[in-house]
């Protein structure tokens, strides 16, 4: 309610969108923190810094219809980053409903630097709760 005009992609048109490769891949940008993003994140996901400019933002973008998918824990920080692209004048952002706890949640894959991973940073303790306990890792 709080986003309107953002799109909302959900986790399983991402996953098809990923695994068409007469697609053009969408630019992932992981809007979480530097703690949450070493934990996992998606494959190929940029961090960038939730609270970074909309033009700083858009040096990392290419065209301004380059394909772009934003994603947090649960969709506020990256609904919001989503939201000042649009209002910069970039043409193709979506935002990944339910975020990086929804994409867990339904097993997913995930990476780390060092390889596949298979927990998330809970972002903190109320929010954990939406991910299953297995998959919550130490914040």
């Amino acid at each position: 309610a709080k986003f309107p005009g953002v799109s909302q992609l959900s986790t399983t048109n991402l996953a098809a969108w990923l695994a068409d490769t007469n697609r053009a891949r969408p630019l992932l940008l992981d809007v979480r923190t530097e703690a949450e993003f070493r934990v996992s994140h998606l494959a190929g996901a940029r961090r960038v810094d939730p609270d970074a400019p909309a033009a700083e933002l858009r040096g990392l973008l290419g065209t301004t219809t380059t394909p772009v998918v934003v994603y947090c824990s649960v969709g506020w920080r990256s609904s919001a980053v989503a939201k000042r692209l649009l209002k910069s004048g970039q043409t193709n952002v979506a935002n990944l409903e339910g975020s990086i706890f929804a994409w867990a949640n339904e097993g997913r894959p995930l990476e780390a630097d060092t390889g596949p991973a298979t927990r998330v940073h809970p972002y903190n303790r109320t929010f954990g709760r939406l991910l299953q306990p297995a998959l919550r890792a130490d914040p």
